[in-house]
């Protein structure tokens, strides 16, 4: 009875991480038509890359660009953002806004309607090291919710960006005028950059479950 058990259990565990694996890969394929989508519909560069390659440059050489494609955490009806969960919220942001057009790829397991919908994460804020203790006060203070200091995970101590700075994770409790908060955030001295994209992305690309592509376009104001 007691070897049954254990194989059960052991059957029930190799199961669930065959699971895990398949939604992974499901997701990780989404992820690459929204990708590939994207790519057809604003680069036109398949010749110049097999015929040339690509050359890779910075915004000191190409302070413009005609065309950015990054991916998101969350993306709600209107195309506001949440961004940052891997860290580099501010260069991202900077490079979107040195572009024409701003382009997201996502899966579909990004697309919500409103922004905390699927991400429970929450704001991902660059803050000044020394700042982060008052500047995570204020936001809980003004805006509710909690904000904390991002912690690393291979190593011992808080995760620093490249920018040698320290993130906070803002969990908010409810929807809000994101527009208003983004500007509101960035004047709390210490702030460095938010992890709130708003009115930046023009169109999102997100890969289904089924293997379709859906296109939301940002809305006309």
């Amino acid at each position: 009875m007691f070897l049954s058990s254990c194989r059960l259990v052991l059957s029930s565990q190799k199961h669930l991480r065959w699971f895990r694996q398949s939604f992974a890969n499901m997701a990780d394929e989404a992820k690459k038509l929204a990708a590939y989508a994207a790519v057809d519909n604003h680069v036109q560069a398949r010749q110049l890359i097999l015929q040339h390659g690509l050359t890779l440059s910075d915004l000191d050489r190409h302070p413009e660009l005609d065309v950015a494609i990054d991916g998101a955490d969350e993306v709600d009806t209107e195309l506001t953002l949440i961004k940052g969960g891997g860290g580099c919220l501010t260069q991202e942001k900077i490079v979107a806004g040195c572009s024409k057009h701003f382009v997201v790829i996502a899966d579909y397991r990004k697309n919500s309607k409103a922004l905390g919908q699927q991400w429970k994460k929450g704001v991902p804020i660059e803050v000044i090291p020394m700042a982060y203790v008052p500047v995570s006060r204020m936001i809980a203070k003004c805006f509710g919710g909690e904000a904390n200091l991002r912690m690393a995970v291979s190593k011992a101590g808080p995760v620093v960006t490249d920018n040698s700075n320290f993130i906070l994770d803002w969990k908010f409790e409810q929807a809000l005028n994101w527009k208003e908060v983004n500007t509101a955030i960035k004047m709390i001295p210490g702030v460095v950059e938010t992890g709130l994209f708003v009115s930046m992305a023009e169109r999102a690309y997100f890969g289904m479950e089924d293997g379709s592509v859906q296109v939301r376009d940002a809305l006309v104001k």
